[in-house]
């Protein structure tokens, strides 16, 4: 993609997450998009509420600034977090840090969340989404445990921080920007079917029979 398009796509999923309400009451989060093989666009810092193009600076996957205003000192603490994810999986396009509501629940208390709903399966999510243990923003202790998840669940997009937020990896920005809230909504659903018993687990048979389902009638989330 051309660098305005990858712009862009950054801007309307920053949009999208906040018309689905998937930012927490400071509307701060960080959005970043695989540029080329060497390079992303990144959030610059503060509020993506009303984020807009010239709002993000290019970094090279070392967490080099090489275009654009300087990021916010804040910043420094989560491009590693960003950048290593790009470097150990090459099919991540996207990957977005915030606090959804929901899923934010789950990583307070150090809880999975349990692939329970089926929405999830056409995002690739083939097993519960773990939390890791907790550690101070993109430290490496913290980043260090993402990346072993990054590594050893290669159908896992996502990750939370226990005690803090969520990090989603997906194609593309506004597709991340739809795992996030499905996986916020799947969490919001959990939470709530525990009145009526506990969520249930899906047949074992549901990963595969959604596949063909999709390769039938097209991929689309």
């Amino acid at each position: 993609m051309q660098q305005q398009q990858v712009r862009q796509s950054i801007v309307d999923a920053a949009h999208l997450l906040a018309d689905s309400g998937m930012l927490f009451r400071g509307e701060h989060a960080n959005l970043s998009a695989r540029l080329d093989d060497t390079h992303i666009i990144m959030t610059r810092g503060g509020s993506v509420a009303n984020l807009r193009m010239e709002d993000l600076a290019v970094l090279d996957l070392n967490g080099r600034l090489t275009q654009g205003e300087a990021m916010d000192p804040t910043m420094q603490e989560v491009i590693q977090m960003h950048t290593r994810v790009y470097l150990a999986r090459d099919s991540v396009g996207a990957v977005i840090h915030t606090h959804a509501p929901h899923m934010t629940v789950f990583a307070v208390a150090h809880q999975p969340i349990p692939l329970v709903y089926e929405p999830l399966l056409r995002f690739g999510v083939t097993e519960s989404v773990p939390v890791v243990p907790w550690a101070p923003r993109g430290s490496d202790q913290s980043v260090n445990a993402i990346v072993d998840v990054v590594h050893g669940h290669p159908g896992l997009p996502a990750v939370m921080m226990a005690n803090h937020g969520a990090l989603v990896f997906h194609q593309d920005p506004i597709s991340t920007a739809r795992l996030l809230a499905t996986l916020d909504e799947a969490a919001e659903l959990i939470i709530q079917a525990k009145a009526l018993g506990g969520a249930q687990e899906l047949p074992s048979q549901a990963i595969d029979a959604v596949r063909e389902r999709m390769a039938t009638f097209g991929s689309r989330q």
